[in-house]
């Protein structure tokens, strides 16, 4: 079984360089691709400095993330890829823990693993907590969307995830319409494809800045296509599982809260009035919020969810 690494990048050319850099330290061989979306900063001239070890690809014209990944995608020889933002980067064992995981499953289409997010200087704010027993465990497609919807999986940013190419491709790419989530709304997709996988082992990084392309959108913005994968999460769940999921008004009023929260913590009370009226008089809602709280600090095992150790 084959990886290629996939990095997306657009104007960022010291941050790509420690990217690429994490990507060639791999324990293990992989295709390396970086896909620009026209940079205009000196990205091509040295990624093709690297000679044949890193493949460039360039868009066309300017594509934005989305496009720009599924053209990296597109020409990758590998079975599964690992999506890399220019801001982020792998540890050296990354790819070669992956692979022992997705061999001892091969039905599996998606795998995530934890991450440290960390600042500027490279430093650890936190890390995605550890689900489920032992090293490794796997997650049957029939329980993937239960499991996002209620958020026991923690299927993250690109950073995280590694995906099979045949499941991205069937699945239509990422959305080029999403200026957010468009990585979550491929991660719902591709899980109609087979199995998912959760490693307990940090094996990536992710650079929490004030440059991040995700801290330019308004909050209300990023609440409503959060609300919006709810929407397509929860229209996917399993029939088994349909007599225990929330109705949609409350998973709505729930990301309402949540989102709030954000903006009371960065200070936006305008903002954060406009979120929380009128979830904030929803019982189900602050139930809801509070045992999201609660999983993100501590692992939460789930009954409904059948896990079973790999390694």
């Amino acid at each position: 079984m084959k990886f290629t690494i996939v990095i997306t990048t657009y104007n960022r050319l010291d941050l790509l360089k420690r990217a690429i850099n994490s990507a060639l330290q791999q324990t293990v061989e992989c295709e390396i691709i970086v896909a620009d979306d026209c940079s205009t900063d000196g990205t091509e001239e040295y990624v093709k400095s690297l000679g044949d070890r890193v493949i460039y690809q360039r868009t066309s014209t300017n594509q934005g993330h989305a496009g720009t990944m599924n053209v990296g995608v597109q020409n990758a020889q590998g079975e599964w890829i690992k999506p890399v933002d220019d801001d982020d980067y792998l540890a050296p064992n990354c790819i070669e823990e992956m692979t022992k995981a997705i061999n001892l499953h091969p039905e599996a289409v998606i795998l995530s693993c934890q991450a440290a997010q960390v600042d500027s200087n490279g430093v650890e704010i936190s890390r995605t907590r550890k689900t489920g027993p032992g090293t490794a465990f796997y997650i049957p497609q029939a329980d993937i969307h239960y499991g996002m919807l209620l958020e026991l999986v923690p299927f993250g940013t690109p950073i995280q995830v590694a995906f099979r190419s045949d499941a991205f491709l069937n699945s239509g790419g990422w959305d080029r319409n999403l200026t957010s989530c468009d990585d979550i709304d491929s991660w719902i997709r591709i899980a109609e494809f087979g199995d998912a996988i959760f490693l307990n082992q940090c094996l990536t990084y992710r650079t929490v800045w004030p440059g991040g392309y995700d801290q330019k959108i308004p909050l209300q913005k990023r609440c409503n296509t959060n609300i919006l994968m709810k929407e397509k999460i929860h229209a996917r769940v399993n029939e088994k599982h349909q007599d225990k999921i929330p109705n949609i008004e409350n998973i709505r009023q729930y990301m309402n809260l949540h989102w709030g929260m954000v903006a009371l913590k960065q200070k936006q009370i305008s903002t954060a009035i406009n979120l929380t009226l009128p979830a904030a008089f929803s019982p189900k809602a602050w139930q809801l919020f509070l045992e999201a709280t609660a999983s993100r600090k501590q692992p939460k095992e789930n009954e409904n969810v059948r896990k079973e150790v790999l390694i």
